[in-house]
């Protein structure tokens, strides 16, 4: 596995390598060689998401649409913390790392994001809160 960006990971999906697209959240931007400027938050945002599912068995959940204009599989990204479960997308926001994108008709776990979201920036928690 490979860690893009904070939205953003390269999994093995049987024999092919599968670009995968967090559904409903969106990260900063990371600097690369075809970027212009720098988005803050980008490198942190990617590290966070490294620490997240970097080294673990990812089970991708996918939802009515499956890739995006370009061709990246759009997918909610579950890795295993102790006895359960923990959706990457969604740990993101909670971090405050990530902001909710809802593209419908990939809406499955909207409400439960936002409400994530609202509650990490009550905390001033990540990148759009005190740190």
């Amino acid at each position: 596995m490979w860690v893009v960006d904070g939205d953003t990971i390269h999994v093995r999906v049987g024999r092919r390598l599968e670009k995968v697209r967090y559904i409903g959240v969106n990260a900063p931007e990371v600097p690369h060689p075809e970027a212009r400027g720098w988005r803050e938050g980008g490198p942190r945002a990617l590290e966070i998401n490294r620490r997240l599912v970097a080294g673990q068995d990812v089970r991708l959940e996918l939802d009515l649409v499956h890739r995006d204009n370009w061709g990246r599989l759009l997918a909610y990204a579950w890795v295993k913390r102790g006895r359960k479960r923990v959706m990457a997308n969604a740990e993101m926001v909670r971090r405050d790392y990530a902001q909710v994108m809802t593209i419908p008709p990939n809406v499955k776990y909207q409400e439960r994001v936002l409400k994530l979201q609202r509650e990490a920036r009550k905390a001033r928690r990540g990148l759009w809160g005190d740190g």
